[in-house]
């Protein structure tokens, strides 16, 4: 009797077993054919996969793309030739927190502004839920004439992983915030206005572009007034979808389907840099917003027309996977080329390029003692006395070259963390602030400090 139970019992299980194998082998027909419910199965699993790695890849903030492991002992300023480098103070962000600091030149922290993304969240915000204060940093933050400083919040182990734009005072009090989705990068118009990009999860179908199976990362550039408020988004995927440019969307690796822009960087055309850039761009005009996409074609850019909300100009180049495209007197183009440099020991460099036919008109690489390798992050800044501040994201570093390619000031992030603090934070962005520009407050809070 019991022998019987137990083979009625195996006999169920089997039969089961069974229907669980033929249905996951229909859903896997379905996704492959694309038949229903292919859609269905394909957005549980996408969900599925995005919550494990929130839950296991992403609890310890050490094991995110905001550590790594550091390379060098060294902390603070390693080399500083005072007679070559700029005068100044460098404003930085640093992956171990939602903060910025300003540095001297010997290294020495003179005023730091910090305030952690759950003082500025609120329900209603586009981040629903967010992750911990200890997985959120500042992308990018700029110090503005009043010593107040903008800063853009980003989430690690999150998408969307923008976070959203903040106004701080001196005190990091909060001035305004405005919590869409802002991600990488910012900057401003002579008239106070911020250019910045935006993302959000796109459902619809891109038309004429069926490659693309939705839900994907749709990139907006935004334009938001001096108190905060947004104006005006426009769709850079639809704008390259419909410019004469629109076969760059050909060109997308099959692994970046589901984020087929990756609008990285936005450089606001003034009159000066319009004038620039007309030179090797004859469309170029002022008003318009020179924007960087990392995944499409390998890594483009474009030229967009915010009061068209179209894309007027794009072209790829002799960069892959570029952050930081800045327009230079003559028309020229510099960016941190950062997975360009192939075949090399040092896998990124800063490069600059004539728009109007590609060609390198400078590079610099590191060398076999310092490489230059950040395959991600990143950003360049040409200097006033023509040497370049260079911020090593993965490295955590920050380097002032000159125009022959010699490192005359060198800063590696102090900060370590992980066992035996053999970690040490991406720096994500820096700019070197001359002393002149900085407002008498912060003047005397830093004389005060000294």
């Amino acid at each position: 009797m019991g022998g019987s139970r137990g083979r009625v019992d195996l006999g169920v299980m089997a039969f089961i077993g069974a229907l669980i194998f033929l249905g996951y082998l229909a859903g896997a027909l379905s996704v492959v054919s694309k038949t229903p419910p292919s859609k269905f199965i394909g957005d549980a699993y996408k969900a599925g996969t995005a919550l494990y790695a929130s839950f296991f890849t992403y609890r310890d903030r050490f094991a995110t793309d905001l550590w790594n492991k550091a390379r060098r002992t060294e902390r603070g300023v390693t080399v500083l030739e005072a007679d070559e480098v700029q005068e100044g103070f460098t404003l930085y962000t640093s992956g171990d927190a939602a903060a910025a600091r300003l540095i001297d030149l010997s290294g020495e922290v003179v005023h730091e502004w910090r305030r952690p993304y759950s003082t500025v969240w609120e329900r209603g915000s586009a981040v629903r839920k967010p992750v911990p204060d200890d997985h959120v940093y500042f992308r990018k933050a700029m110090l503005l004439p009043e010593g107040d400083l903008l800063a853009l919040y980003e989430g690690v182990g999150d998408t969307p992983y923008g976070y959203g734009l903040a106004r701080l005072d001196v005190n990091s009090e909060l001035i305004w915030k405005n919590l869409d989705n802002f991600h990488h990068d910012f900057d401003l118009a002579p008239d106070g206005r911020i250019v910045g990009l935006t993302h959000s999860f796109r459902r619809e179908p891109v038309k004429h572009a069926d490659q693309f199976d939705p839900p994907l990362l749709e990139d907006f550039l935004a334009v938001v007034d001096a108190e905060g408020r947004t104006l005006k988004k426009i769709s850079l995927l639809d704008a390259i979808n419909e410019s004469p440019f629109r076969s760059l969307l050909w060109r997308v690796a099959y692994y970046s389907m589901e984020d087929p822009l990756h609008a990285n960087a936005v450089d606001y055309l003034d009159r000066q840099r319009a004038e620039w850039l007309r030179q090797r761009v004859p469309v170029a005009r002022e008003g318009q917003v020179l924007v960087s996409f990392r995944e499409l074609a390998g890594g483009s850019i474009a030229l967009v027309d915010v009061d068209q909300g179209q894309v007027v100009w794009a072209s790829r180049g002799p960069w892959l996977a570029q952050h930081d495209p800045d327009i230079l007197d003559g028309g020229l183009i510099q960016v941190f080329d950062n997975r360009g440099n192939l075949g090399a020991l040092t896998k990124s460099r800063i490069l600059v390029v004539d728009p109007a036919t590609m060609g390198i008109v400078w590079s610099y690489t590191g060398d076999e003692e310092k490489p230059l390798d950040s395959p991600i992050r990143a950003s360049q800044q040409k200097l006033a006395n023509g040497n370049t501040l260079i911020t090593e994201s993965s490295g955590g570093r920050l380097l002032e070259v000159t125009r022959d390619g010699r490192i005359v000031w060198e800063y590696v992030n102090p900060v370590r963390g992980g066992d035996g603090d053999a970690m040490i934070p991406v720096v994500s962005w820096a700019q070197r602030v001359p002393g002149d520009a900085l407002p008498p407050s912060l003047l005397n809070r830093i004389a005060g400090t000294r």
